[in-house]
């Protein structure tokens, strides 16, 4: 029986990770096709979600995520307390600089970005809440791999990396050099890793101001600004500082 509901769980998991950023909805011969699943079978599945909330039915027939299943995925605790402490903090960062700013947190070897505030005038980005990316490919993901337990910067340096531009530092001797001056400064700038518009600056949060890391809050600026990176660090790193006091503080009052 146990058997059984672990492979109607499984078909479900199947049919809802078809959706994502880039494939926002989709036709039930869709799904089929990229689960794998008979359409008879996929039909039901689909049906069953459906009827709990987790996808809905658009005008034109596709189907997408729910608003139920979203309810649910933004009461995460990992990222919930996070972003409740650090949004006022990442708020007053904006209104100092007016750039983007991004929280995110590590999963494995990838970044998950759990937060962002942009103004219109902010450089158009690639990353979006919500989406993930390799690590090793972002400034703000190589601040948390320079925090990273061994075994996920050994996998991460011993994998190929990927040139996202022609920028991109994909040598791991370089990386490593990398990861070990983040550590001693607390603070990167990233020029032109992910796209070639953009420059970011990334600091660690920790929980408490020498606790484990648990996120990277970061600002990205326009290419064609990078020097204004350099003057963008102090008020990144007083920012962390200010979250990871926070954290910090609510981890004590819990215990």
């Amino acid at each position: 029986m146990s058997t059984t509901r672990s492979t109607a769980a499984g078909k479900a998991l199947k049919v809802l990770s078809t959706f994502g950023r880039e494939r926002p909805s989709q036709t039930l011969s869709e799904i089929a096709q990229r689960t794998g699943l008979a359409l008879s079978t996929t039909h039901r599945v689909v049906t069953e979600l459906a009827g709990w909330g987790a996808l809905e039915r658009g005008e034109d027939g596709a189907w997408h995520i729910g608003l139920r299943l979203w309810e649910i995925a933004s009461g995460c605790p990992r990222t919930q307390i996070l972003r409740d402490v650090a949004l006022p903090f990442m708020q007053d960062l904006y209104e100092a600089t007016h750039e983007n700013i991004q929280l995110a947190v590590r999963e494995g070897t990838e970044l998950v970005f759990v937060e962002r505030i942009a103004g219109h005038r902010s450089v158009e980005l690639v990353t979006m809440v919500g989406s993930r990316f390799p690590i090793g490919s972002t400034g703000m993901g190589r601040v948390l791999l320079a925090y990273a337990p061994r075994e996920i910067q050994k996998a991460v340096l011993e994998s190929p990396l990927r040139a996202w531009t022609p920028y991109t530092v994909t040598d791991p001797k370089t990386l490593r050099a990398q990861l070990g001056r983040i550590r001693r400064e607390q603070v990167f700038v990233s020029d032109r890793q992910l796209s070639e518009s953009t420059v970011a600056v990334a600091a660690p949060v920790r929980i408490g101001r020498t606790g484990p890391v648990s996120a990277v809050l970061g600002i990205v600026i326009a290419a064609r600004s990078a020097g204004r990176a350099r003057g963008l660090r102090e008020p990144l790193l007083r920012a962390a500082y200010e979250v990871s006091d926070e954290l910090g503080r609510r981890a004590r009052t819990t215990v």
